[in-house]
Formats: structure tokens, C-alpha cells, sequence
């Protein structure tokens, strides 16, 4: 009866240690963990930040042409009503005139 427990007593020593060994493996592990982590991070921000000045870049692009779409309809509206006052045969009011100039000279939103 002494051998069995003599290879039950073996196999819980081999059991224990290799247990031991493997909490020091995930030790070192863990350890090297946050450096990894912190890379990933720095990896994802850097993607972001890239991300995100793609979008800025393209709404920048998107607002100029959208600009010039006012500018050219705002254009094609005074020449409408000149046109449409020229054909009547009638002169343009002096109000409707100072309101195309305001038009004309109103601030178009920029970037």
C-alpha cells in the first residue's frame, strides 16, 4: 500500500510545480502586458488622429464646394432678375437694386 501512495504523493508534487511554473510564466507575461498594451494604444490613436484629419480634409473640401455652389446661384439670381426686370420693359426698383448688391456683398462662410 506504500506505493500507491507513494505515486499519488508524485504526481501532486509534479502537479504542484508545474503550477508554480506556469503562475511565473503569466507572471512575466502580465508584465509585459502594458508595454503592449500601451503600443496598441498608441497604434489605435495615431489611427484615429489619421482618421480624423481625413474627415476634417474632406468636410474642408465639401464646405469650398458648397461655397462656390452659393456663389453661383447667388450670380445666376441677379442675372435672372436683371434679365426678368429688362424684359418687363421696366426699370429695377432702386430696393430690389440695393438688395442684390447686399447679395453681392454678403460673407460666404469660409473654412
Amino acid at each position: 500500500m506504500s506505493r500507491p501512495w507513494v505515486l499519488v504523493f508524485m504526481v501532486m508534487l509534479i502537479v504542484f510545480t508545474s503550477q508554480f511554473e506556469w503562475k511565473q510564466q503569466f507572471g512575466t507575461e502580465i508584465e509585459a502586458t502594458p508595454t503592449t498594451i500601451s503600443r496598441t494604444d498608441q497604434f489605435h490613436s495615431r489611427r484615429e488622429e489619421t482618421v480624423k484629419e481625413k474627415i476634417i480634409l474632406s468636410q474642408e473640401k465639401n464646405i469650398q464646394k458648397l461655397n462656390e455652389l452659393v456663389r453661383s446661384l447667388q450670380e445666376q439670381l441677379i442675372q435672372c432678375r436683371s434679365e426678368n426686370y429688362v424684359a418687363n420693359g421696366t426699370a429695377m426698383p432702386v430696393n430690389e437694386a440695393e438688395h442684390l448688391n447686399e447679395l453681392e456683398q454678403q460673407p460666404i462662410l469660409e473654412d
